[in-house]
């Protein structure tokens, strides 16, 4: 049986997982299918370090996703795997009092080396330094992102495709990462300034007026609540699949259902959401295939 053939058969069972994954499918299916329909994905957690980007990637290029809206981690893992650096597999059990002698850094159970985090800065402050200075006073984290993205020449880069494709990544959220860190202190001795209102603004005018938005997110934080808070001035998405280990129980964003948002105008209708809740570096994957399988792309 193919991958789509499988999610038919599960989506039939109608209940628990198998009825979500199915259904998470057919949503997403009809996304791909619908080119009349802004596609916006947001990814918090380690997304790009878990294997997702060329994913990410793809979808971008194959025309498959209109906008992005990601975490600062998310973008400085894809410019140091652009620059050649690698995550180095690891174990959840080391000693990371070793670790740090040994100059890694751990995300659970892989690592990235200090040189790289070094070489990012330096490289950062010479991507920088490339942008004229008037544009550094006022810039967007999208525009930003696409001056990044021109300057690296690794074609599985998210950065470098997004780009090329005029996709904007919006990163509400840049400075609480690695490379936000490098921003501001470049910005002590040179002109920077970030703008979130011209970040916010293109986002609602990706969205406002087009007949039908559909959200994916993977993760919670920051990034999914942008994309749906954005939607509230259209009345919210009309379509949405959530990836989450987060649980709804303590009120926070990242485990709310999706049904929730609707009280606030950031969702439709319940006919067309789904949550799963797993690791979205799995079932993202799986879940993807089996659309594409489904859409004939």
């Amino acid at each position: 049986m193919s991958l789509s053939g499988i999610a038919k058969q599960m989506e039939a069972v109608k209940v628990l997982g198998p009825g979500r994954f199915g259904k998470a499918v057919t949503i997403l299916a009809s996304l791909f299918e619908d080119g009349q329909c802004v596609k916006l994905i947001s990814l918090a957690g380690p997304i790009v370090p878990g294997g997702l980007r060329t994913i990410i990637a793809d979808l971008i290029d194959d025309g498959l996703l209109n906008g992005v809206v990601t975490t600062g981690a998310n973008v400085t893992h894809d410019l140091l795997e652009g620059l050649g650096h690698r995550h180095i597999a690891g174990t959840e059990l080391a000693d990371d009092n070793k670790l740090k002698r040994q100059g890694l850094s751990r995300i659970y159970d892989l690592l990235v080396t200090q040189k790289a985090i070094e070489h990012l800065e330096k490289v950062t402050y010479r991507m920088l330094n490339r942008i004229p200075e008037t544009r550094r006073r006022n810039i967007a984290s999208y525009e930003l992102l696409w001056e990044f993205g021109k300057q690296i020449r690794d074609e599985r880069s998210i950065l470098y495709t997004a780009q090329k494709r005029k996709v904007p990544i919006f990163c509400p959220g840049i400075f609480d990462s690695m490379l936000g860190l490098n921003l501001w202190t470049y910005s002590r001795l040179k002109p920077l300034f970030v703008n979130p209102f011209k970040d916010f603004s293109t986002l609602v005018d990706l969205t406002y007026e087009r007949k039908r938005v559909g959200a994916i997110i993977l993760g919670g934080g920051m990034p999914k609540h942008q994309v749906l808070i954005a939607n509230s001035y259209r009345g919210g998405v009309d379509a949405a699949i959530q990836i989450t280990l987060d649980r709804p129980e303590g009120g926070g964003a990242s485990g709310a259902p999706l049904e929730e948002a609707i009280s606030w105008g950031k969702v439709k209708t319940p006919n067309k959401l789904v949550t799963i809740v797993g690791d979205a570096t799995v079932i993202f994957p799986l879940l993807t295939l089996a659309a594409l399988e489904r859409a004939g792309k």
